[in-house]
Parts: structure tokens; C-alpha cells; sequence
């Protein structure tokens, strides 16, 4: 159950990622500048900040599957719409609703801890983060290699891998059957994740990308640096974080538990972010291996704790939570790290570091969360 839940979102995001490579271009030829591709790109994380806690609370209803194939099925029609776009606008709403079906992620990551026990969470939240990571290290590869056949041809071939993916969730996916929430007495705040693992997840996610968005211009800057070396670098880092979450934070976390790796691995992000201005070439790509390498022991603990942090009924609405958290980190991590690289092309990188200790200390004060699902629940 697992494997395929994990071989859905791989396939889901690997046809979302092949239209990338196209997009700006596409754009141009729509008649669209840098403007209008950092609209489009903003856009999608926006809808899934608003998406995700809302699709949380529904899976929490109704069921994990039904939620889940539904954010398929939108996949899907984002991805045609995409190919038959003409115009800017078009365009626009094709990536919102793109964006608002992103924000399934949560549900599969609160239907993965439901077929889960208690001492395998973290092994299936990395699983899942490791789908991820994959989809967006191959889709975009071989959506450059099939960028000649034309954005509209590409985007028809992304929505036929996700047609072919609702398919396959169809049969492969029977799901465990919905758990009704606690009843909550009138007038009560409706239960939200605890704000330390929200703050943590934000804050990381925000370090990250604000990383992934100027690295290129300070190797540049630093040491001439083109496009080739930054393409290895981001793809050394990008197996760094699938090593990780896919082998390694199962380890270490039965070992020494969530939150210390989790604390451990926002650490490891500040040291490489406050050095990377500063150190020789080979340093500096140890640097981002390890940074991404972080970056990875922090998604995996922090959605592992999200997912135990209360009853199995509230599950997904806190899965969605931290999935808007990150979809958040990742509009505020760009803009935020592009600004202060036109000050000081060290800025970035202290802001980075800041974030990231931030995220340990909040994981640290939040290690007493009570954990209410030790038993499964699928």
C-alpha cells in the first residue's frame, strides 16, 4: 500500500514537473515577461497554502482516497487546460488550480501515516518526501529533453501520465475507511497543529528555497560559475535529499528520536548557509550537499511529528497545515532571498541561517507534544 501511494505522488508531480522547463518560454511567446513567470510560479504555491488545510479537513471526513483521486482528477485538467491555454490569463488559472490540487500532499501524507505504525511513521514520511524529491529531479530533466516538441505537446503527454495515474490510483489505492473526528463542544476553537512544528516546517522550507534561488547567482558572483556547474551542484543536492529521506531518517530517527534530528538537521542547515559566502569551491559544494542533506532530516521528522501530534481523526487537517506552512516558506523564501542578494550577496544566507536556527529552537521547545495515535489506525 505504501509503495503505491508513494509510486502515485512520484507519478502525479513527475508530469506537473516536465511542463517546467517549457513554461518561461511559452510565457514569452504568450506575450509575458519575468513578471508574468514569477506570477505563474508564485501562484501555485499560494493556492496550495489556501488548498491544503482545506483538502486536510475533507480527507479527515470523507476519506483519504476520495480527496486524493479528486486532486488527481484536477491534476489532471490543469495540465490540459495548460495545453490548450492561448492567453496569459489562461494560463494563470491552470497553475491556481494546479496549486490547489498540490495540496494533496498533505493527504498523502496523512493517508501514509494511517497504513503506518507508530515506529515506521518517519520511514514512510521520508518515503514520501523522497517521491517528491525524485519527480522534481527527473520530471524537469526529461521535460528539457522533450521541450522541442512545443509547451502544448508537453503538457498534453503530463496530463496523459496523469490520467494514466488516476487510473492506477483507482486500483491500487482501496484506502482505509474514513475516521470521523472528535465531536468538539459548541463554540470551541477547532483544533489546529501545533504552532512550533508549523513554525519549524515554514522556516525550514523557507531556508531552502531562499538557498535553491541564489545559489547560482553566488557561485557565480564568487567563483565564474555557469549554468553547468550549478545544474551538478543542484542535482549532487538533490540525490543528497533522496539519499536521505529515503534511507537514512528512518535510522537515525528510531536511534536518537524525532526531534533531535530534526534539531540536528536545522543546525546542520545554519553552519552550511553562514559558510557558503565565505569558504573555497570544494567547501562550498560539501556545503549545499549538506545543507540539502538537512533539509531533508527536517521535512521527514517534522511531517512524522505533525502526523502523531494528535488523534488519527484530526490527521489530515494537520498534515494540511504543515503543507500550507511549507507552501508558505516556499513564496516567502524566494522573494525574501532574492531582495537581500541585491544588498549584500551575504544576506541571504545570514537571513537563511537565522531561519534555521529558529526551526531548532522551535523544535526543541515543542518536543513535548502528546502524542494521542499510537496505535494504527488503517
Amino acid at each position: 500500500m505504501l509503495l503505491a501511494l508513494c509510486a502515485t505522488v512520484f507519478i502525479d508531480l513527475f508530469g506537473f514537473t516536465l511542463v517546467l522547463p517549457s513554461l518561461p518560454f511559452y510565457v514569452a511567446d504568450l506575450g509575458g515577461g519575468g513578471v508574468w513567470v514569477g506570477v505563474l510560479l508564485t501562484s501555485y504555491s499560494l493556492a496550495q497554502a489556501a488548498a491544503a488545510p482545506v483538502l486536510g479537513r475533507l480527507a479527515d471526513r470523507y476519506g483519504r482516497r476520495p480527496l486524493l483521486l479528486v486532486s488527481l482528477a484536477g491534476s489532471t485538467a490543469s495540465l490540459l487546460v495548460m495545453g490548450l491555454a492561448g492567453d496569459l490569463w489562461l494560463l494563470l488559472a491552470a497553475r491556481v488550480i494546479a496549486g490547489a490540487c498540490g495540496g494533496s500532499i498533505g493527504v498523502a501524507q496523512a493517508f501514509a501515516a494511517d497504513v503506518s505504525e507508530p515506529e515506521h511513521r518517519t520511514r514512510s514520511m521520508g518515503l514520501i518526501g523522497a517521491s517528491i524529491g525524485l519527480a522534481f529531479t527527473v520530471g524537469p530533466a526529461l521535460g528539457a529533453l522533450a521541450a522541442p516538441l512545443g509547451f502544448d505537446v508537453v503538457a498534453f503527454i503530463a496530463a496523459g501520465l496523469a490520467a494514466a495515474n488516476l487510473m492506477f490510483a483507482l486500483v491500487a489505492l482501496p484506502g482505509p475507511a474514513p475516521v470521523s473526528p472528535a465531536p468538539r463542544p459548541a463554540g470551541a476553537r477547532r483544533r489546529v497543529a501545533p504552532w512550533t512544528l508549523l513554525l519549524a516546517g515554514f522556516a525550514g522550507m523557507a531556508a531552502f528555497v531562499g538557498m535553491e534561488t541564489t545559489v547560482a547567482f553566488l557561485a557565480a558572483q564568487r567563483f565564474g560559475a555557469g549554468p553547468v556547474f550549478v545544474g551538478w551542484l543542484l542535482c549532487l543536492a538533490g540525490l543528497a535529499l533522496l539519499l536521505v529521506q529515503g534511507v537514512l531518517v528512518a535510522r537515525v530517527a528510531a536511534r536518537w528520536g524525532e526531534e533531535r534530528v530534526a534539531m540536528a538537521g536545522a543546525l546542520v542547515m545554519a553552519v552550511g548557509l553562514v559558510v557558503l559566502p565565505v569558504v573555497p569551491m570544494p567547501v562550498f559544494v560539501a556545503a549545499v550537499v549538506l545543507l540539502s542533506a538537512g533539509d531533508g532530516l527536517v521535512t521527514a521528522t517534522v511531517a512524522s511529528m505533525l502526523a502523531g501530534a494528535g488523534p488519527p481523526g484530526e490527521r489530515g487537517a494537520r498534515m494540511g497545515q504543515g503543507q500550507s506552512a511549507a507552501a508558505t516558506g516556499r513564496v516567502v523564501g524566494p522573494l525574501g532571498s532574492g531582495a537581500l542578494f541585491d544588498v549584500a550577496s551575504w544576506l541571504p544566507y545570514a537571513f537563511g541561517a537565522t531561519l534555521s536556527a529558529v526551526a531548532a529552537v522551535v523544535v526543541t521547545a515543542g518536543r513535548h507534544t502528546v502524542r494521542k495515535d499510537d496505535a494504527r489506525t488503517g
